[in-house]
């Protein structure tokens, strides 16, 4: 239990600044949704489409090799080598990206938008500058500068969005030489909310100064091929997991026979309610900034199968749990989301509880994924995410033209199901980790019944207050059932143990 206690702190460390940045991310978004119709949202969603993609090919698994060599290769030399080759290359991948600005904004539909995506290259620069250095942090174990430096980024973000958005526009109106709208523009609009996070990014480099000056221009060329041979695999398991994740809104209005201003209206409810339904992947996210190193840190340990075994357990209750924290609570959430917009947004809310559970499968699958970077398999790994890839392609062009965004969504939800399935197949004959997966399988169906079970009782008695009763009711009798199944589990953990003992 020690273990797992060690990787709690690390993960409250992370977690609670990271959750907190995330939400100030994400009540950004909101507010955009709110401040703006569908076709206008459209644009930004289509811009951070593109983003993950790219960033896959910047990084191209240098941080995970990172996590990985450093358990046997001189960590001053190991930094030193990845750092010359992720600048270099950085370096090389931005200048050709800025000449082809114009091609990336005829290709996405938005020829009247290439700045967009020239302001998307400097992102990319300055973020990808900071992935080592990020990585050595979290190596270290050090999570308070890490958070820090995460929260100060976000609300930069978000000051400057705001105040681009919605201070200047009014100074405008009734003083436009006001020395306050220095270098501002009138018609970039929504495009202050990219130029904002170009801002932050810069400023982000410059809270990582101490971590860059650590690297000297020091490069093994033996050990930077060692490095490649076991990361460039990881740059097809990344690709794929954004295909899987992102490809659905960039051919969404590809595949549409419709006039655009429709395809671009079914895109902006698509984005905001896949928006809605990752909540769930900030905790995700979080889990991975300290389970990456703590997984490779533990791999040693003879009882480390065990340990990961239990890990995974408690992220399936932690994320049914927040699973339906959403589901329960949709009608709400939405209406506090959307506004004065929710009309237009809620018509795809239906879709929410179906990528979410999509999301629960995709956390269980990065658990599972331990077993092949430990084993150095990471081609089984990239050969996962390939089939993936291919069944979210496949569905979404196929059931798009015909369902519309409820394809897209039933497509994320089967593929991350496969990945799941088919890791823990074969992980179990290559790394055998003694997974409950009855037990947890239970706990996902049960809260599938619980969900259903609550729309309907919404569905026979339409009274707001009463849904919201009824779903904190619900909740709070899966909390119980969890802690009796799970209690001599619970009474080891610091904190909460004491209480139920």
């Amino acid at each position: 239990m020690g273990n797992i206690k060690k990787l709690a702190g690390q993960t409250i460390w992370y977690g609670v600044p990271t959750i907190a940045s995330r939400f100030l991310s994400y009540l950004l978004t909101i507010f955009l949704f709110r401040w703006y119709q569908p076709e206008v949202t459209a644009s930004i969603t289509q811009v951070y489409a593109v983003i993950p993609f790219l960033n896959i090919l910047f990084t191209y698994g240098l941080e995970t090799s990172y996590f990985r060599f450093s358990q046997t290769k001189d960590k001053a030399q190991l930094y030193n080598t990845l750092s010359i080759s992720i600048l270099v290359s950085t370096l090389l991948l931005s200048i050709i990206l800025l000449f082809n600005t114009g091609l990336l904004a005829n290709a996405l539909d938005m020829p009247d938008k290439p700045e967009y995506f020239r302001w998307m290259v400097y992102i990319l620069f300055l973020d990808t500058l900071s992935t080592l250095p990020f990585a050595k942090l979290r190596q270290e174990g050090r999570p308070r500068k890490f958070a820090m430096i995460k929260v100060v980024n976000v609300l930069i973000t978000v000051v400057l969005t705001f105040y681009w958005l919605r201070i200047c526009p009014g100074i405008y109106a009734t003083n436009p030489n006001s020395i306050l709208l220095t270098g501002y523009n009138s018609t970039t609009g929504i495009g202050y909310a990219i130029i904002a996070n170009v801002v932050a990014s810069a400023v982000t480099i410059l809270m990582l100064w101490r971590e860059w000056k650590a690297f000297s221009f020091k490069f093994n060329g033996g050990l930077w091929l060692e490095v490649l041979r076991y990361s460039y695999p990881l740059i097809i398991v990344g690709l794929g997991g954004m295909i899987n994740e992102m490809m659905s809104r960039l051919v969404y209005t590809r595949v549409l026979d419709l006039p655009l201003a429709e395809e671009q209206r079914q895109l902006g409810i698509f984005g905001a309610n896949y928006k809605l339904a990752v909540l769930i992947t900030m905790f995700i996210q979080v889990f991975k900034m300290a389970a990456e190193p703590f997984f490779f840190n533990q791999s040693a340990d003879k009882n480390a199968p065990r340990t990961y075994a239990r890990v995974t357990k408690f992220f399936v209750i932690a994320c049914t749990i927040m699973w339906l924290g959403i589901v329960l609570n949709l009608d709400w959430i939405t209406k506090i989301a959307y506004g004065k917009n929710y009309k237009e947004y809620s018509e795809g809310a239906h879709i929410i509880p179906i990528l979410a559970m999509g999301s629960v499968f995709l956390g269980v699958y990065y658990n599972l994924s331990v077993w092949y970077k430990l084993t150095n398999r990471t081609w089984t790994g990239a050969w996962i995410t390939i089939a993936g890839a291919v069944i979210t392609l496949v569905l979404n062009i196929w059931w798009i033209p015909i369902f519309g965004y409820n394809g897209s969504a039933w497509a994320t939800f089967i593929c991350y199901a496969f990945m799941m399935v088919i890791s823990y197949v074969l992980g179990q004959k290559h790394y055998r980790i003694p997974y409950a997966w009855k037990k947890l399988l239970a706990y996902v169906v049960i809260t599938v019944l619980i969900f259903l079970l609550h729309r309907w009782v919404s569905g026979l008695v339409q009274m707001p207050v009463i849904n919201f009763i009824t779903g904190l009711f619900l909740m709070g009798l899966y909390c119980l059932f969890i802690l009796k199944i799970e209690k001599k589990e619970f009474q080891k953990m610091p904190g909460i143990g004491r209480f139920l003992k």
